[in-house]
Order: C-alpha cells, then sequence, then structure tokens
C-alpha cells in the first residue's frame, strides 16, 4: 500500500524575494552539491516526504515558490550539533501566492492544503507586459500578479 505524499512549508530566513533566495541556492549548489537546506528537527515521516514531497518556501509571508526535496541526510552544524539536511531538487516552482503567518521550523503540509502551481493555476494573466515596469514589479511583490 502506498503512502501518502507529504510536503513541509517552512519560512526562508534571509532572503527577502524569490530572486535572492535563487541567487542564494545556485552559489550554495555551485560551492557544495547537491543542494541542501538544513533544520534542526528532520521530519518523523521523511519517507512519506521524501516520496514526492516538496519544501514550500514563505518569503516575505507569503508562499511563493516550492522544491522537490530528494532526500533527508543527518548531519551536524559547525559547532557540532546534530541537524538534518534536506537534499532538493534545484527547480524552484512557483506557486500561487498565499499570506502565511510567521512560525518556528518547519510544518507537515499535506497535498489538499498546499497552493497550486502558477503553471496548474491558469499561470500570469495576458497583456501584463504592457504594464510599465515599476507598477509590475510593486503588483508582484503584492502577490497580485
Amino acid at each position: 500500500m502506498r503512502k501518502a505524499v507529504l510536503h513541509l512549508i517552512k519560512l526562508s530566513v534571509g532572503p527577502k524575494d524569490v530572486a535572492q533566495l535563487a541567487a542564494l541556492q545556485q552559489a550554495r549548489l555551485k560551492r557544495e552539491p547537491p543542494l541542501r537546506a538544513w533544520t534542526r528537527m528532520g521530519p518523523k515521516r521523511g519517507a512519506d516526504v521524501c516520496d514526492g514531497g516538496s519544501i514550500y518556501w514563505v518569503i516575505g509571508g507569503f508562499v511563493r515558490v516550492r522544491q522537490r526535496i530528494l532526500g533527508i541526510e543527518d548531519d551536524t552544524e559547525d559547532d557540532g550539533t546534530p541537524c538534518v539536511a534536506l537534499v532538493l531538487d534545484p527547480e524552484l516552482v512557483p506557486v500561487a501566492a498565499r499570506p502565511t503567518k510567521p512560525f518556528q521550523g518547519w510544518r507537515y503540509l499535506k497535498p489538499e492544503d498546499a497552493p497550486p502551481d502558477v503553471a496548474e493555476a491558469g499561470g500570469a494573466a495576458e497583456g501584463l507586459e504592457a504594464l510599465p515596469p515599476k507598477l509590475r514589479a510593486a503588483l508582484a511583490e503584492l502577490c497580485l500578479i
């Protein structure tokens, strides 16, 4: 019997937008592959998370993107404290933005509660390229486009 896929949701600490998260991850990937994100506590349901699950990143108070979780490894922080490394697919998949209140660590996210990918939600509205760049950027930051 196949177990249910399970996702994680986590605050992205530091990056102010998706572009900063992408740049940070690309630099990390070049320095020390594979791409990882660290967390103190590992998910007890790690097998469900690694069976097609993703990590949904909260950036600036909104869930903005997700990445597939490829594996979970035991690791240690620089000071020797045990932690867990989530091995991630480098591809950031935009999702329909959803406001999220701050929380610590990560949380489980059931598939039915996860925001849809932007491509599945209908993608971007047509005619956006006609808007002035500053207006487009402001609307995107507010998750209105």
